[in-house]
């Protein structure tokens, strides 16, 4: 894992914020997925740090936060 980077680090990257967050934007991060990595970060601070991780681990995330149970 790396969060040494900043948003600025990676400007071609297609970020993407959750549909979730409406329009008034709220308390949301945004993904943007480069060919071995996922980049996340904060939405209101676009331009801040950066936490990068592997596709692998991003995926097990995802596939633990979708569980029915916790």
């Amino acid at each position: 894992m790396n969060n040494a980077e900043s948003s600025t680090d990676a400007p071609s990257l297609a970020w993407f914020k959750s549909s979730y967050s409406g329009a008034e934007g709220g308390q949301c991060v945004e993904v943007a997925a480069g060919m071995a990595t996922v980049h996340i970060r904060d939405s209101k601070a676009a331009a801040g740090p950066l936490l990068t991780v592997s596709r692998e681990t991003w995926a097990g995330f995802i596939g633990l936060a979708s569980e029915d149970e916790l």
